[in-house]
C-alpha cells in the first residue's frame, strides 16, 4: 500500500509535468474521438478542403429565368424560312482576238446584228442565255440562273464563234454581278424604315419600293411594302449575305396580317398548289383485231334485233 501511494505521489508530481502536445494522438482511447484529434492537429477549413471533396453543385435555375429560355425555343420554331430566287447571273469574258461581226451574222446561229449599237448578240436554248458580242473580243452573257450554268454558257459562246474561225481563247471570266429575289413573310413599313436608316432612299415619285445600300457585302436592295425584296450582289454568296443582313432590320418595322390578308395569302397558296394525283380506276382501253370484230358483229346484230322486238312489243302494248 506504501508503494501504491509512493507512485501515485510520484505520478501528480511528476506525470503532468513530463506530458507533452505530441501525446494528443495516443489517448484517443480514452474518450476522445478521431475528428477531435484531427481538429487539434489541422485546422477547420483546411480540414473541410481535404477530408470533405467538394461535390459539383448545380447549377440554381428558378422559374424566372425558365420562362425566357421557353421563348427563345419557340421563336427558333417559329422562325420563317426565306426562299432566295436567283434570276438573272450576268458574267463576261474575253476571246483575245479581233471578232467580224458581219461574218458573226452571215453564218451563225441564232444571232441578230445591232449595227446601232455595233454588237452581235447570240442565243442559247440550253442554257437558255443571251450573249452580246462586241468586235473587240469583249463577250457579255446574261440569263443564267447560277454562276456554274453561266459559265458553262460562256464556253458554248466561246465554242460557237471557235467554229466559224476565229482563234478564240477562253479568258478573264468573272461574274460580274447577280440579281435575286425573296419574299418576307410579312408587309413591311417603308415609310417609317426609310426614316430611321439613313441608307434607304425612298422616292415614291419614281419608284414604289425602298432603295437600301448594303457596303459589307456590297450589295443593293430593293424593298416592298408587300414584303418582297429585289437584291444585286456581286455574288450569289453575297445575295445570301445581304438577305441575312437585311431580314432583322425590316422585322423590326412589319405588318400585322389582317384577315384579308390571311384569305389573299390562303387564296394564293391554293392557286399554287399541285394538282392532286388521278384517281386509280380498273378501266382499261382494249382494242380488237379484225378476226375478233368479225366475230363480234353477230352477236351485236342479234343484240340490235332483239331490242327491237321489245320495242315493238312496248309500241303494242300502248
Amino acid at each position: 500500500m506504501q508503494a501504491v501511494g509512493d507512485m501515485a505521489t510520484l505520478i501528480q508530481e511528476n506525470g503532468i509535468k513530463e506530458l507533452s502536445k505530441g501525446t494528443h494522438g495516443v489517448v484517443t482511447n480514452h474518450g476522445i474521438s478521431a475528428h477531435s484529434v484531427a481538429s487539434h492537429m489541422v485546422p477547420d477549413h483546411e480540414y473541410c478542403e481535404t477530408a470533405k471533396p467538394q461535390e459539383p453543385q448545380q447549377p440554381c435555375v428558378t422559374s424566372g429565368e425558365e420562362v425566357p429560355m421557353e421563348a427563345t425555343a419557340e421563336d427558333e420554331e417559329e422562325t420563317p424560312e426565306i426562299d432566295i430566287l436567283i434570276n438573272n447571273v450576268v458574267c463576261s469574258f474575253s476571246v483575245k482576238c479581233h471578232l467580224n461581226l458581219r461574218q458573226i451574222a452571215l453564218n451563225g446561229v441564232n444571232v441578230e446584228f445591232r449595227r446601232e449599237n455595233g454588237m452581235v448578240t447570240m442565243k442559247l436554248r440550253r442554257p437558255y442565255t443571251t450573249a452580246s458580242i462586241w468586235s473587240s473580243g469583249r463577250v457579255t452573257c446574261t440569263g443564267a440562273t447560277s454562276e456554274d450554268q453561266a459559265k458553262v454558257a460562256a464556253r458554248r459562246y466561246a465554242r460557237a464563234l471557235q467554229k466559224l474561225g476565229f482563234q478564240v481563247r477562253f479568258q478573264n471570266f468573272r461574274v460580274v454581278n447577280v440579281l435575286g429575289t425573296c419574299r418576307m413573310p410579312f408587309g413591311i413599313r417603308i415609310i417609317s424604315f426609310s426614316k430611321k436608316y439613313k441608307e434607304a432612299d425612298y422616292e415614291p415619285e419614281l419608284h414604289p419600293g425602298v432603295t437600301y445600300k448594303l457596303y459589307n457585302p456590297k450589295a443593293t436592295l430593293k424593298i416592298f411594302s408587300t414584303g418582297g425584296v429585289t437584291i444585286t450582289a456581286r455574288s450569289v454568296s453575297d445575295v445570301q449575305s445581304a438577305v441575312e443582313r437585311i431580314f432583322p432590320l425590316v422585322y423590326e418595322f412589319r405588318k400585322l396580317r389582317t384577315p384579308a390578308d390571311e384569305e389573299l395569302l390562303r387564296q394564293r397558296r391554293a392557286r399554287h398548289a399541285p394538282p392532286p394525283p388521278p384517281l386509280a380506276t380498273d378501266l382499261r382501253l382494249v382494242t380488237l383485231s379484225d378476226d375478233e370484230d368479225n366475230a363480234a358483229a353477230p352477236h351485236a346484230n342479234a343484240n340490235a334485233n332483239a331490242d327491237a322486238h321489245v320495242d315493238a312489243d312496248a309500241d303494242a302494248w300502248e
